[in-house]
């Protein structure tokens, strides 16, 4: 490798390798979090690597080498003198499944989702189309967890009382829709809070539609349903009071008729929140963007190709508020307001009425 010391561009050569290095550890906290290797050292003392491999129901050898990747990322402290190694407690709070929404290690599992079509994706920048949504068999698993965390801290408390007076309404009973609703999970949630309404997810995963049903019939819920269907073609005319989307409108490979079928689903008065990716529609407004290399990049190699693979518009994600109002108002919504949630950098909310 070259030597980052000397030379021009020594200060850009010092930040691609502090960015190779990076990036893989990003694949080691990725291993951290699906073994559950932080989870264990967070319960833990000081303890070697075969204390800590024991614990966890790992092999040793591979624990080991694991832990020396987080040593020398600084994110593990480690006594050379006696051994052991130690996961401190301000790096707990942003690794662990006990940190609820604030776990980010969940998004490290992207690099390694990611990297599995690179090859495909790479084919398409010379070739042009997509690569599938089949190409990506844990990605709804993934978007499921890293998305759970967050409706589970704030949707019943937070996100839903951003729509002035609907509280009271779902207490009341009324008719509220999911569309692609993944693993349903923010659905279930709602028709458990509120027993009053009815509710419905829609989707065309049948893992994802499995999964719903059988968490709602675990919470035995009586008021939710769920149905196969294309958001492209809901189908449905003054059905409904209230509609959400997730997270579910950027990679669509129609989000127009997305939008416009549930513009058409609504009743007089009813009311559609759009919680989407918080970015500007110009890239130059997005350099300071938290998150911009990151949504870029699964743009590119999601949310984006994806789309395309179905012969759709290719938004991508970071589609931005600009262009969301223009399509807002396109299906026929007349007043959309746009919100934000403290400590939420990635989502905006956008509320929408018609006329």
């Amino acid at each position: 490798m070259a030597d980052a010391g000397a030379g021009d561009g020594a200060e850009f050569a010092g930040r691609m390798i502090h960015m190779v290095n990076e990036a893989m550890l990003a694949l080691m906290v990725s291993v951290g979090h699906r073994t559950g290797l932080f989870d264990i050292m967070a319960t833990m003392p000081p303890a070697t690597s075969a204390e800590i491999a024991a614990k966890a129901a790992l092999d040793e050898r591979y624990v080991r080498e694991w832990l020396a990747a987080m040593t020398t990322g600084r994110i593990i402290d480690h006594d050379g003198a006696t051994g052991v190694f130690s996961l401190p407690a301000d790096h707990s709070a942003w690794l662990t499944r006990a940190a609820g929404p604030d776990n980010i290690a969940v998004e490290a599992q992207f690099v390694g989702l990611l990297a599995r079509v690179e090859d495909q994706v790479v084919d398409c920048f010379r070739h042009g189309g997509g690569v599938p949504y089949s190409a990506f068999p844990n990605f709804q698993a993934l978007m499921a967890e890293d998305s759970g965390a967050v409706h589970d801290a704030r949707l019943i408390s937070v996100t839903l009382p951003l729509v002035p007076g609907l509280t009271a309404r779902l207490e009341q009973g009324i008719d509220v829709a999911d569309v692609g609703c993944g693993s349903g999970h923010a659905i279930n949630l709602m028709a458990g809070a509120f027993p009053r309404s009815r509710f419905a997810g829609f989707d065309v995963s049948d893992a994802g539609l499995a999964a719903a049903r059988a968490e709602a019939a675990s919470k035995r819920l009586a008021n939710v349903r769920f149905e196969k269907r294309d958001a492209a073609r809901l189908g449905e005319t003054a059905q409904f009071d209230f509609i959400t989307t997730f997270d579910a409108v950027h990679d669509q490979a129609r989000p127009d008729l997305v939008l416009a079928g549930i513009a058409n689903a609504l009743r007089p008065g009813g009311v559609y929140l759009c919680v989407d990716v918080r970015a500007s529609s110009t890239l130059s407004e997005n350099l300071s963007h938290p998150l911009g290399p990151f949504f870029y990049t699964i743009s590119c190699m999601h949310c984006m190709t994806v789309s395309l693979a179905e012969g759709g518009l290719g938004l991508g994600t970071m589609w931005g508020r600009q262009k969301a109002l223009e399509m807002l108002s396109d299906a026929g919504f007349t007043s959309v307001d746009v919100s934000h949630v403290d400590g939420d950098i990635a989502n905006a909310y956008f509320v929408a009425t018609k006329d």
